[in-house]
């Protein structure tokens, strides 16, 4: 796989040539982000296309020494996110979205008393469901910034210039939300609910821990 520096330098020299290779490297990913954000597979699929499509004609317009420059990932990521936001306006009327894709699948394992086999594989299952439900409960511009530093990767830096705010803002979002988080599944496993519920709110709460 090409790093981003040398698929735009690929990209610069001959953008149609180049251009496949970013859609297998990146449509993925655009995906994943654009789903985190809408909790809707239908919508996250066409938001992920449309901003490839956005990506290519942005290009078509611009000289190579502009291309090359281009840090791909939170370009990218911006717009996607961007789309992400305009099709959430657009569908207010809506209830929210009740799922996300399990934010654990991108990294956010859990360990369960160190078992494996479908016991395992069925509490990670249901922790998954739990974690993303409780991120879909965020305010957007913290769940932007949550998905985009912890789910799909980007550094600070990155998430900062995708997301068109500044560096602080960015830590202090990703600081608040997690913490906001945390509070959510604690309620939830102090309520007088059933043992399932109370479990997996206690299964996540390490999850958050390793995602400071």
């Amino acid at each position: 796989m090409d790093t981003d520096a040398a698929l735009a330098g690929r990209l610069a020299k001959d953008l149609g040539a180049g251009f496949p290779d970013l859609v297998d490297q990146h449509r993925d990913r655009l995906y994943t982000i654009a789903l985190r954000l809408l909790g809707d597979r239908r919508d996250a699929e066409e938001v992920a296309q449309d901003a490839l499509v956005r990506a290519f004609r942005a290009m078509q317009g611009y000289g190579p020494e502009r291309i090359v420059a281009l840090r791909l990932r939170p370009w990218l990521a911006s717009i996607t996110v961007n789309l992400s936001r305009n099709r959430r306006r657009r569908a207010d009327d809506r209830q929210p979205p009740s799922h996300l894709e399990p934010m654990l699948d991108a990294g956010f394992d859990v360990a369960i008393d160190g078992r494996s086999g479908p016991e395992h594989r069925a509490g990670r299952h249901e922790t998954q469901r739990e974690l993303a439900a409780a991120l879909l409960r965020l305010t957007p511009s913290v769940r932007a910034a949550i998905v985009l530093r912890h789910v799909d990767g980007l550094s600070v830096a990155e998430t900062a210039q995708a997301l068109g705010r500044p560096e602080g803002t960015i830590k202090a979002q990703v600081h608040r939300g997690l913490r906001e988080l945390r509070a959510v599944l604690e309620a939830e496993a102090a309520q007088p609910a059933s043992r399932r519920i109370k479990t997996h709110a206690g299964r996540l709460l390490p999850a958050l821990e390793a995602i400071r």
